[in-house]
C-alpha cells in the first residue's frame, strides 16, 4: 500500500509518499483553506502514486475530521471531505498527535510540538491521546501556547523562552507520569541544551507517524490484534 502523508502546520504544509525519500513543502498561513491545500497538493503531486492519505492538521480532529477551525489557518477545515477530494481512502488526525506516534519509543511517552503554537500528545501502550496542552495557563493572562510558541519566542527572546519552556517541560512530565518528552516542532531545534528527561524528535516523525496510521491503527469498531495502533479520538 502507497501512502501520501500530508503534514500541515501554521506555516509550512509539507509531503510525503511511500518510496520518495525527499519532502516536498509550500507556505501555509492564515489565508490556506483546505480547498487551496487540495489544489496545490494535487499540482505538485501529480506524478505520484498513491492508494491512501494520512493528513495531520492543527487543533482537535474527530472521526470525520477537524472539530474547530485551526486557529493559524483559513477557514474551512470542519466538514471538508478530503476523501471526496482525493478520491481516496482519507484518515485526518491532529498533527501533533501524528509526529508522536512516529516518534514513540516505548514507555509513556509526552510530546509537544514547538511550531506555530504548541501542539501535545500521549502515547502509551500503543494508545495515542491528541491533548490541547497549549490551552493551559502559563502565568499572567498568557496560555502555554502563546508563552511557548513562535510569537512567544520572538516576544521574550531565546533565554527566556527556554527557561519557560523547561519549567513547563518539568511540570507536564511530573503531571503525566511521562518516562520522557519528546520535542518535535520547528522550534525544537532552538532547545539547548534540553530540559532533563527530554530528546529532540525529528521532522521526519510525522512522516513516520502517517505511514503508521495505515500500517498498524486500527478504528475503535474493529477487532483489536496485540500490535495496533490506537488513537483515541
Amino acid at each position: 500500500m502507497n501512502v501520501l502523508v500530508i503534514d500541515v502546520g501554521g506555516s509550512h504544509v509539507k509531503m510525503l509518499a511511500t518510496g520518495r525519500r525527499v519532502p516536498v513543502k509550500f507556505e501555509s498561513g492564515k489565508k490556506m483553506t483546505p480547498r487551496r491545500m487540495m489544489k496545490q497538493v494535487s499540482r505538485m503531486t501529480s506524478d505520484w502514486r498513491f492508494d491512501v492519505v494520512s493528513i495531520g492538521i492543527p487543533g482537535a480532529v474527530g472521526p470525520k475530521g477537524a472539530l474547530r477551525e485551526p486557529g493559524h489557518l483559513g477557514r474551512g477545515w470542519v466538514g471538508f471531505d478530503f476523501a471526496a477530494a482525493f478520491g481516496k481512502p482519507v484518515r485526518v488526525i491532529n498533527d501533533a498527535a501524528m509526529q508522536a506516534l512516529g516518534g514513540y519509543a516505548g514507555g509513556r511517552m509526552l510530546f509537544l510540538g514547538m511550531g506555530t503554537g504548541l501542539g501535545s500528545a500521549l502515547v502509551a501502550e500503543r494508545v495515542v491521546v491528541p491533548l490541547e496542552l497549549g490551552c493551559l495557563p502559563f502565568s499572567g493572562r498568557q496560555t502555554l501556547a502563546q508563552r511557548l510558541g513562535k510569537r512567544g519566542l520572538a516576544k521574550h527572546g531565546k533565554p527566556a523562552w527556554q527557561r519557560a519552556l523547561a519549567q513547563a517541560v518539568k511540570v507536564l512530565r511530573a503531571s503525566f507520569s511521562a518516562d520522557y518528552v519528546v520535542l518535535g516542532g520547528g522550534n525544537a531545534r532552538n532547545v539547548n541544551p534540553l530540559p532533563p528527561g527530554t530528546r529532540r524528535g525529528g521532522n521526519e516523525d510525522a512522516f513516520t507517524g502517517g505511514f503508521r496510521l495505515w500500517e498498524e491503527l486500527i478504528e475503535p469498531h474493529d477487532r483489536e490484534p496485540s500490535s495496533a495502533w490506537r488513537v483515541v479520538r
